[in-house]
């Protein structure tokens, strides 16, 4: 009887299933975001960008799309855990060819130690630096960022927000994964409105029924649009633009970023901020 549960147990799609690559599936389009961040570098300053560091890059999916963008494209990966850039490693810059991987670094360093050349472009995608609660440690970050870019360099961020923002809530959304799909559930779990901090967590859960809990989990601070971009002004950028998320005629995020300096007060957003040196 024991080794029948076990057999079942191996065999459930939650137990086979890569949390990393359910990821890349669920929450990431690197494709997408490195044409936003080409484009846009492009219109605000006349010349294609070469040199991209991602901060806080996991997978480093963007760091190797990007050296695929052009022979002369480079990429600095930073992430603390050795876990995750060993699975880049493996499944990602594996799937480079020899000449594209000489291009990308990987370095397991705190990003606010690590050591890299000037570069065109940062990047802080995926709310990754709400993990800095103390609005000083964050203000540190940013400065950070600053001085690694040149002399007209550009960092790249995400945020979002919205009333359900502050709410304890679960969201669920079908991946279609060419396959039998599975279902991605995003959980605020808690929420303290006196210091805005967040404990978020991602599961997900196939058609077998099996789930796998607590894939990834998040111990964030809520922060606003108003409060980044104060400190991006204290941290000496010369102007910071908030590119809003559209939407199509059915409801449905198009995929497009436009400037804005209005919005409407949704329950749920997201935009990227852009904020130049």
């Amino acid at each position: 009887m024991g080794r029948t549960r076990n057999r079942k147990r191996q065999a459930d799609m939650a137990s086979q299933a890569d949390r990393h690559q359910l990821y890349e599936l669920a929450v990431q389009c690197a494709e997408a975001e490195v044409d936003f961040v080409i484009d846009t570098f492009r219109e605000l300053r006349g010349r294609k960008p070469l040199h991209l560091r991602e901060d806080f890059c996991g997978t480093a999916n963007v760091c190797c799309e990007w050296v695929r963008r052009g022979a002369r494209h480079t990429a600095v990966g930073v992430d603390l855990d050795g876990e995750v850039l060993d699975w880049s490693r493996h499944h990602r810059l594996g799937a480079l060819t020899k000449r594209q991987r000489s291009r990308v670094t990987l370095l397991q360093d705190d990003v606010l130690d690590a050591q890299t050349q000037p570069t065109d472009v940062v990047l802080a995608m995926n709310f990754s630096y709400w993990l800095f609660k103390r609005r000083s440690d964050l203000l540190r970050y940013f400065r950070t960022v600053r001085d690694n870019l040149v002399d007209d360099g550009i960092f790249f961020l995400d945020a979002y927000g919205g009333y359900d923002a502050f709410r304890e809530i679960d969201e669920e959304r079908e991946i279609d994964d060419g396959g039998e799909g599975f279902t991605y559930i995003w959980d605020q779990d808690r929420f303290n409105p006196v210091d805005n901090n967040l404990i978020c967590h991602i599961h997900f859960a196939f058609p077998d029924g099996s789930v796998m809990e607590r894939a990834f989990t998040y111990d964030w601070r809520l922060y606003t649009l108003p409060e980044i971009r104060d400190m991006l002004d204290e941290a000496g950028f010369s102007r910071t633009t908030v590119y809003w998320q559209g939407w199509d005629e059915d409801g449905e995020a198009s995929g497009e970023f436009y400037p804005t300096e209005t919005a409407d007060a949704d329950a749920g957003w997201i935009c990227y901020l852009v904020a130049e040196k």
